[in-house]
């Protein structure tokens, strides 16, 4: 089995589509062609997850934090990322990373962090904007259920909590075939004129292609007509962060310590609070989090719990919220049980590792 498939299979989790723009996820290291060895998950790429896999025979780390973010213009060894890379390429060792594009996906890291916490009721914190497309196909009316039946298994079609959502406009299409063309319907050189259907469905930027390859295999003409518009509509399974409720209030302080043994947070910085006040809406966000604090606020969120936290940007909870900093690494370390999980539950020809090396870079006295 080569390991593309696992990569392919990571992409239609979470599409690189979906990653912030400053962000390097992807294949970074490595020949995608190579037979799978087996697979390391962990959150940073360094020179000792390197040596790792090499003990335990993985030929491909999975990380969440990209070890490549800007360009390098030599690789001598002179930094940690340049002998990491080394090492990888004499072992042949692929690096991947799969870092924003799981922050924004519904199922990734923040839900990951959402359920540990016990929430319920999620939703996406900030939804992301101009992640969809309509696309409307065009269709003799007899093959319209084979061709709307194609665009829905190729992911178009749903929206929120459904799916197979589309809408159909009957109307007549005319044309003509030109000289070294094979119409489907109609001669060359005479007006076509045929009564056909608009098939409009809503699907994802990532998956315009696989949804046209679909309608291709199936579409009756030679050249299919179909539209495609941009939408502004914000997608409701990609964004940034996750809000849910606590099933039952819990005293502000008490969840706080809660928090505190889930993550094994070495220490918890967090914004002055009535000891008495009852938290019920949590917000959250995995790593650095600050630019989704209005967010938070306009959902009328209780606490927001992220990291990476300044000074100065502690007094923008305002007396509005409660703003809870758990860490970085500590908000983020079970993105490796939900990447094992996920390859465990789709692939069992190889054998998919946890890390045992704590790539933490914080200390605690």
């Amino acid at each position: 089995m080569k390991i593309q498939e696992v990569i392919d299979f990571l992409e239609g989790w979470a599409p690189l589509q979906f990653q912030e723009p400053y962000d390097n996820s992807g294949l970074l290291v490595g020949d995608s062609n190579l037979e799978i060895t087996g697979v390391l998950v962990c959150l940073d790429s360094i020179e000792k997850i390197i040596d790792e896999a090499i003990q335990r025979n993985c030929n491909m780390v999975i990380a969440h934090h990209p070890i490549l973010f800007g360009g390098l213009k030599s690789i001598t060894g002179k930094t940690y990322i340049e002998r990491t890379i080394i090492k990888a390429i004499k072992n042949d060792i692929v690096i991947y990373a799969i870092h924003t594009n799981l922050d924004n996906i519904k199922t990734g890291v923040n839900q990951e962090i959402a359920n540990r916490i016990g929430l319920v009721n999620q939703n996406i914190l900030l939804n992301k904007k101009n992640m969809l497309s309509k696309v409307t196909v065009y269709v003799p009316i007899k093959h319209a259920d084979e061709v709307r039946t194609a665009m829905f298994d190729a992911g178009a079609g749903h929206i929120s909590k459904y799916d197979q959502c589309s809408f159909n406009t009957e109307g007549i299409g005319t044309f003509r075939a030109l000289v070294g063309t094979n119409p489907y319907i109609g001669e060359v050189g005479t007006q076509q004129k045929e009564p056909e259907v608009g098939i409009e469905v809503v699907v994802r930027n990532a998956g315009i292609r696989k949804l046209l390859n679909a309608v291709n295999l199936v579409h009756p003409y030679e050249e299919v007509a179909y539209d495609l518009v941009a939408l502004d509509n914000e997608s409701p399974e990609v964004g940034s962060g996750i809000i849910g409720e606590l099933k039952t209030p819990e005293q502000v302080l008490s969840f706080l310590k809660k928090i505190k043994t889930v993550f094994n947070s070495g220490v918890i910085k967090y914004t002055a609070a009535n000891k008495n006040k009852r938290v019920k809406k949590v917000a959250v966000c995995g790593g650095a989090g600050s630019f989704l604090l209005s967010a938070a606020i306009a959902q009328n969120a209780d606490i927001f719990i992220t990291a990476d936290y300044k000074y100065h940007q502690f007094f923008d909870a305002d007396s509005k919220i409660i703003i809870a900093d758990i860490g970085h690494f500590e908000s983020e370390q079970y993105t490796t049980e939900l990447i094992v999980q996920k390859l465990k539950e789709k692939f069992s020809t190889f054998a998919v590792h946890f890390t045992e090396v704590s790539t933490n870079p914080v200390n605690y006295l």
